[in-house]
């Protein structure tokens, strides 16, 4: 490349981050754990048809994949899953059990010695159930002494959504199961109609876990369950711990000594509670939105401390010291940790990532203070001077509302834009809506700032990280609150002279596609949308047309149905179709039974009613569900954004296909 910087119009920059390889590293490890010694983790595999692998790291260092395509490590309880795997070690050798995607059966496997990739092919250990959508498992627990695995069960009943119960049960490892559903032994009643898997305390006597019911999510409210184990297995009535309608228990585990440890957020921020007494009072997170089942935000070690991801916004990896509440935490150039924690010994394994580096397997030495990368270790793909700098900000939004961002400015190591240009912005909007945009190096973003266009990813008001009460800033004002968030951080960019005005896109997926479906209905701020398997029509949303577990989220969302069905049809942005005044881009999944591809469909019939429709583009994924996994997907949906952008903003990026919009 030399010295010669090239000066070209913002958009128009040549990357050698092109969609193929953006495709390529999408997705991160996760579900980390331990068998024996040995860590273990699913990897995403985007070039084969989106599965994911289990991982192991040997003795040696040597990582390698344990089972070969097509097995699927993915459970769909509660649609977006959980921990799908568990192992131990047995005097014969390593036991693994793990949910195959496809057909959603729980499988035992036993991986060969070191000589060898697979042992045996994983053998069934519970049935195919022809009802709806059958029988789903999630957060196993292997218990060889029983001969049994501990597991959330979820069985349909029918063949409509809400068709369905959750309990806890025990699935022989002998795959007497295999084709008997009577041989599973259900743990609990289906008194309440979500749970998490059971923990066991040391001395085997007692379960933990948590459940919650209909119209709560889980950050709204959860209970801490405890029950007594007989000597037969069998658990005795539970009784409530800690939690209720108005406090969330994100997590809960048994310390070395029998004290049971929890994070709960009745002070306003999940904190950590021993026996109902509090560990390390802060306005900070240590636990969050419970979206899979299983999650891990601390751990407890065998020396009495206890690991956890923490923080206020970005999170950090520490060693909390029970007895005096002090945290330390780890040296390393990580900013964001996963929830996910698995602890052998001192050691303890999660997934962590920066702004310079993707998600990576990271191990700490809680003795010695040391981190590592165990495991899928990030390398660059290009030249890091790619990469964008972002900037943590926090705008101010109506009412003097505290607004917090991360912004990347277009950013090219042989390029600039011709002076008194301005560039153009496209804010991000994260899913969820009770989520969170992490300050990690995303190669999408990378995609759009190395070519010259900025991005602002916004946690807008109802966002993690940040406490209850900014969490609850949404609260039946879902299409408000988030949308003015949104506008108020591109404005704000373009009146500081960071943005060009007229060059403002907005994007999003899920939840992030309804609020920018709904800002492109309801605001004038944005030249252009690209809109990702939304949310369009809550009065069919909120009917039949997505699945169980957030079948009543719009309740604390928008508010009750049956009480204001006036909010619900005035928010649509189905209704207001013909309002829409920029051009948009609607990406969807055939498969995706969250947002189901009704929702756009019946957008765009409302769009084709008006004299002169807006020039729009519409592509639907077959084979893809709610979030895209495919490596073909990925590179078609950055093309198609990019496309839209250069027809919208004006310029002509070098080696992308053009998008065809409807007029």
């Amino acid at each position: 490349m030399g010295d010669t910087v090239r000066t070209l119009a913002y958009g128009s920059w040549p990357s050698p981050i092109d969609a193929a390889l953006a495709a390529a590293h999408d997705g991160h490890p996760d579900h980390v754990g331990f068998v024996g010694d040995e860590a273990w983790w699913t990897e995403p595999r985007p070039a084969e048809g989106g599965r994911r692998t289990l991982v192991r790291r040997r003795p040696d260092g040597a990582e390698e994949p344990v089972l070969p395509a097509p097995w699927n490590v993915r459970s769909r309880v509660i649609e977006y899953g959980g921990q799908p795997w568990a192992g131990v070690v047995r005097d014969e050798g390593p036991l693994v059990v793990f949910v195959n995607f496809a057909d959603q059966q729980l499988y035992a496997f036993e991986p060969a010695g070191s000589g060898s990739a697979s042992g045996a092919e994983p053998r069934p250990l519970t049935p195919v159930s022809p009802v709806g959508g059958g029988l789903r498992w999630a957060d196993p627990q292997v218990r060889p002494e029983r001969g049994e695995v501990w597991c959330v069960l979820e069985e349909y009943t029918g063949d409509g959504p809400g068709d369905v119960r959750r309990v806890l049960a025990a699935v022989p490892l002998d795959g007497s199961a295999a084709e008997d559903r009577s041989a599973v032994r259900e743990l609990t009643d289906d008194r309440n109609r979500f749970v998490t898997g059971p923990r066991l305390s040391p001395d085997g006597r007692r379960a933990a876990w948590l459940a919650w019911d209909h119209p709560r999510m889980p950050w709204d409210g959860t209970e801490l369950l405890v029950a007594d184990v007989t000597d037969d297995g069998t658990l005795g009535e539970p009784r409530r711990v800690a939690g209720g309608p108005d406090e969330s228990v994100a997590q809960a585990e048994w310390d070395r000594d029998g004290a049971l440890l929890w994070a709960g957020d009745r002070t306003g921020w999940w904190n950590l509670y021993r026996d109902g007494e509090p560990l390390c009072p802060r306005e900070e997170e240590f636990g969050g939105p419970l979206w899979t089942i299983g999650r891990r935000w601390f751990a407890p070690l065998d020396s009495g401390l206890i690991a956890v991801v923490h923080g206020r916004g970005a999170t950090a990896l520490g060693i909390l010291d029970p007895e005096t509440g002090e945290v330390v935490d780890a040296a390393g150039p990580w900013s964001e940790y996963e929830a996910t924690l698995a602890v052998d010994g001192s050691r303890v394994v999660t997934v962590a990532a920066s702004p310079r580096s993707a998600y990576e397997v990271v191990e700490l030495d809680a003795r010695t203070g040391r981190a590592r990368v165990v495991g899928a270790a990030h390398h660059d793909p290009v030249d890091p001077s790619y990469y964008p700098e972002p900037q943590i900000r926090t705008f101010t939004g109506p009412a003097g509302r505290e607004i917090h961002a991360h912004v990347y400015p277009p950013h090219h190591p042989g390029h600039v834009a011709p002076g008194g240009a301005l560039p153009p912005y496209v804010v991000w909007a994260h899913g969820g809506p009770t989520s969170r945009s992490p300050l990690v190096l995303d190669l999408e973003i990378a995609y759009f700032t190395s070519r010259g266009i900025g991005v602002a990813e916004v946690n807008y008001g109802g966002s993690t990280g940040y406490g209850r009460a900014y969490r609850n800033r949404l609260r039946e004002q879902w299409g408000v609150v988030d949308v003015e968030d949104c506008a108020a951080v591109a404005l704000a960019l373009a009146e500081e002279g960071t943005a060009d005005r007229d060059r403002l896109a907005v994007r999003g997926g899920s939840a992030g596609g309804w609020t920018t479906a709904a800002s492109l209905v309801s605001t004038d701020v944005y030249a252009c949308g690209t809109i990702l398997y939304p949310v369009l029509d809550l009065v069919s949303w909120a009917a039949d047309e997505t699945h169980d577990f957030e079948s009543r989220y719009l309740e604390s969302l928008v508010g009750p149905l049956a009480e204001v069905p006036a909010r619900y049809t005035e928010r649509s942005p189905v209704e207001h179709a013909d309002q829409v005044t920029a051009p948009f881009l609607l990406l969807q999944g055939l498969d995706d039974v969250i947002c189901p591809p009704a929702q756009c469909e019946r957008f765009l019939a409302r769009l084709r009613e008006r004299a002169r429709p807006v020039p729009h583009a519409y592509i639907a994924f077959e084979g893809e569900g709610h979030g895209f996994r495919r490596a073909e997907t990925t590179v078609r949906v950055l093309e198609a954004e990019l496309g839209l952008y250069a027809q919208v903003f004006g310029f002509d990026p070098p080696g992308v296909p053009v998008l065809e919009l409807t007029k």
